[in-house]
This record gives structure tokens, sequence and C-alpha cells, in this order.
């Protein structure tokens, strides 16, 4: 899974480099965001920019980070979601269930 990291605001960003987080993928993401709630990044946010196409095991690995997160009083942040997988969002109702931003300069100044 091609996943670019940085930190921001204290919140480390990862900027997902795939078209898709589906089946093939998914389990490293979530391993990877597993992985870093353990070296003690609670607050993370996950760009979605380039992502065109997200399946039901790609929302399993979101959620999953969100609950980690959660379960260590951080914070799970969504962002830059293009129209078509914000759809898959709307359709499951999870655009209820996360904290979804336009872009990162709402995302920070929604912490201020």
């Amino acid at each position: 899974m091609n996943v670019k990291r940085e930190k921001v605001n204290g919140s480390m960003v990862l900027f997902v480099q795939e078209e898709r987080i589906d089946a093939h993928n998914s389990a490293d993401f979530k391993e990877l965001m597993l992985q870093l709630l353990e070296q003690g990044e609670t607050d993370l946010v996950v760009q979605l920019q380039s992502v065109r196409f997200i399946d039901s095991s790609g929302l399993g690995a979101l959620l999953a980070g969100l609950k980690n997160a959660t379960a260590k009083s951080g914070k799970f942040t969504l962002t830059n979601i293009q129209p078509q997988v914000l759809s898959m969002f709307e359709l499951t109702r999870l655009n209820r269930v996360f904290e979804i931003y336009p872009n990162l300069q709402d995302v920070f100044a929604s912490d201020q």
C-alpha cells in the first residue's frame, strides 16, 4: 500500500497514493494505521484525494482505524474524499460515523 506520511500540527497525516482501497490492499492499510497507533500516533488524518474506489474491506479498514484511535482517546479524520467514494460513505451511512472534512485546512481549523 502506497501511503505518504507527514506530521502536520501534531497529527499524522496519511496521504493515500492508491486509486483503490479494496480487498487487495486494505489489510496492509489497516496494519499501517494500527502500527502508527501503537507507536503513539493517536491523531490520524487520512487524506483520500487519489482514491477513486473503495469497497467494504476498505471501509472496514477505516472503521478499524477509527475504533482503535477512539480507544486511545485519539482522533481519526477523513479528508479530500472524491464524490464517487463519498457516495459509498453516504450509502452505508458511514458519513455519520466519521469526521469528514473537504480539505486539510478545514481539519486543522476545526481544532482551533
